[in-house]
């Protein structure tokens, strides 16, 4: 669903009410279905958080579907990628532990960028006025109790929103406070950020890619054994550099949909990005939703059903992601 409680400035993902409050579950199905033909691994699974608790079209639909709340309906959605052989992963907000415990069975990871430990960025005029979901101690919270629940998470900081560079540092330290309290940290993205159109900040400047750059490189300086990303699409001159500065994931690159959170960045070619890493003289390979040193603490069923597509170093096998039409 596009529905979501909080409104960010930059956000070019949230819409309001007026169409099907969430993706039916038949349309979810027959899009797995075509994932899977493309020989897509994972499921990313995205909503905005809670918004049957903003708009009553969601908590009707949400009713009329057999489902008590958004995580519920998640949860279900993740047992049809499973069904279609395809790995979940969900991006759905602050989620409470009771919601971490229920994806946990279906999910082999979930994401939920900090972006920003400084609570600045939620005064009047900036980019998190009206997002209460964005507010540091909430973002923390949620992310130390996916540590408490022990799923493998994904988190990571935006560049470019009106941070100052040693709010950014901060922000990183704090990542790496979380990560090593609850050992589930599994990856930091280092987002830039690139104005949308229709969005309060259409106007305003993008991350430059000297000052992206340099923040990447400072994030593996401070979390050396972590796993680094930044997004292909929104970086499309900057590969060498950034593979320079130490990203070790492109993260995930779909053939079947856009990146619905950043709509006018479209994917590279999976086979450029590929040519453009070897061309660097490191490998390429494709891994799970959770990072090949995760796979031993999941869920026997996500672990099982991983195993018998991996190959030996715990990465997805190339048969397995080199198939498609």
């Amino acid at each position: 669903t596009t529905l979501c409680r909080d409104v960010c400035s930059y956000c070019a993902y949230r819409t309001g009410p007026g169409g099907e409050a969430f993706m039916p579950e038949r349309a979810v199905r027959a899009l797995l279905e075509n994932a899977r033909r493309h020989g897509c691994v994972e499921a990313l699974l995205v909503a905005g958080e809670r918004p049957e608790e903003r708009y009553a079209e969601a908590a009707s639909w949400l009713r009329r579907e057999g489902h008590g709340s958004t995580a519920e309906y998640l949860a279900r959605c993740s047992e049809i990628a499973l069904e279609c052989g395809l790995f979940p992963h969900t991006n759905a907000g602050n989620l409470r532990r009771d919601e971490l415990r229920l994806l946990r069975e279906t999910n082999m990871s979930v994401g939920m960028m900090l972006e920003t430990s400084s609570g600045r960025l939620g005064g009047a005029g900036m980019p998190h006025e009206a997002a209460p979901s964005k507010r540091p101690e909430a973002r923390v919270r949620a992310l130390e109790d996916a540590g408490r629940e022990g799923i493998a998470t994904t988190t990571g900081v935006l560049v470019g929103i009106g941070e100052t560079p040693a709010e950014a540092i901060e922000s990183i330290a704090e990542i790496g406070r979380i990560a090593e309290a609850g050992g589930h940290i599994q990856e930091v993205i280092v987002q830039n950020f690139r104005p949308e159109g229709l969005t309060a900040m259409a106007r305003a400047p993008p991350a430059g890619a000297a000052h992206h750059e340099a923040i990447v490189a400072i994030t593996r300086l401070m979390l050396p054994s972590m796993n680094v990303q930044a997004p292909p699409n929104l970086t499309p001159r900057s590969y060498d550099s950034l593979l320079g500065a130490g990203i070790n994931d492109w993260g995930g690159i779909s053939p079947v949909t856009p990146d619905h959170v950043n709509p006018e960045y479209a994917w590279p070619e999976i086979r450029e990005v590929e040519a453009r890493t070897r061309a660097a003289g490191l490998e390429f390979r494709c891994r799970f939703p959770a990072y090949p040193e995760r796979l031993a603490g999941l869920p026997a069923r996500l672990r099982e059903a991983a195993l018998a597509v991996a190959d030996a170093d715990g990465y997805v096998a190339g048969p397995r992601w080199r198939t498609g039409p």
